[in-house]
């Protein structure tokens, strides 16, 4: 940005200079041409013309402004990048930082109901668990950066590998304490857990340099997550308690269907009754109808005689 800033300025500033060195050689040609001295005061003042229908004054102020606040920008994100700094020194912050960040990424990706902070699942508490369609899904984000952080300020390749050791050390501890805790479906978890890395930049290089101790404890049910895998995970999660949420009502639906064909079969027999006492009456009906006519006739008989 600065670059780009004193890049305008030296172009306006060229252009000014070109254009007094126009002026200028018109007077020297002038000079040449004619003999006589250059008025000094006739240089100056075409200076100063040349300087204000360049509006160079104006431009080198703007110019100085926008530097100063560029100045300024720097020193906040310095003042930034230090306070980011002494929060990844201080293990507490770090934890805060964590949670936070965790919490922001379900909010945006699940409905409230489908996850929760600080619960009790298995006698433990994670930092986080989300509700699946398989159980609670735990999520732990006091991932160990300190060491990580050390290993990147090393200044001696001895003391780099040292390092490197340590975190893969303090990386393969955090991941067991994960599965131990947390990956246990016979108390109503699922067959696995998920462990935060809040830094991309952390989670790419365990992906590159310790893939694996990733594959490991993967095949144990203990997944590393940066912010952005979450995300992902996460979608696959609610989908999946979607689908499960459509395959029970659609059970239900069948169960539904089930028993009306069950009531419609048990009214299909007794209709089958009523229909049979129904035609045996219309039977009985007809033949007393038949009889009560034979009756009438021979009542009209005897009445003719």
């Amino acid at each position: 940005m600065i670059e780009i800033i004193l890049g305008v300025g030296l172009l306006v500033l060229g252009g000014g200079v070109l254009y007094l060195g126009k002026e200028l050689s018109e007077l020297k040609g002038l000079q040449e041409n004619q003999d006589f001295e250059v008025d000094k005061e006739k240089v100056q003042g075409a200076v100063s013309e040349s300087w204000q229908n360049l509006e160079l004054g104006e431009k080198i102020k703007s110019l100085e402004k926008e530097v100063e606040n560029v100045g300024k920008e720097a020193d906040q994100i310095e003042k930034l990048h230090q306070d980011i700094q002494t929060m990844l020194e201080n293990p507490k912050e770090r934890g805060e930082f964590g949670e936070r960040k965790l919490e922001d990424i379900l909010s945006r990706h699940l409905p409230s109901s489908m996850y929760s902070f600080q619960g009790t699942v298995a006698g433990k508490r994670p930092d986080a668990f989300i509700e699946s369609s398989s159980g609670k899904v735990c999520i732990d984000s006091k991932f160990p950066l300190s060491k990580f952080r050390k290993m990147q300020e090393a200044e001696t390749k001895e003391e780099r590998e040292s390092l490197k050791k340590k975190f893969r050390r303090d990386v393969k501890s955090q991941l067991d304490s994960v599965e131990s805790k947390y990956v246990r479906p016979d108390s109503g978890t699922t067959d696995y857990a998920f462990e935060f890395v809040p830094s991309e930049r952390v989670y790419y290089y365990l992906v590159k340099e310790e893939y694996d101790i990733l594959d490991e404890y993967a095949k144990k049910g203990v997944q590393l997550v940066s912010p952005l895998t979450l995300g992902q995970k996460l979608e696959l999660v609610k989908n999946d308690v979607h689908t499960a949420k459509l395959s029970q009502k659609a059970e239900d639906v069948q169960q539904s269907l089930k028993e009306i064909s069950n009531s419609f079969s048990s009214f299909e027999s007794e209709w089958e009754t009523y229909r049979k006492h129904i035609k045996n009456a219309k039977n009985s009906s007809d033949r007393l109808e038949s009889e009560f006519e034979g009756l009438k006739q021979r009542f009209e008989r005897v009445n003719d005689l």
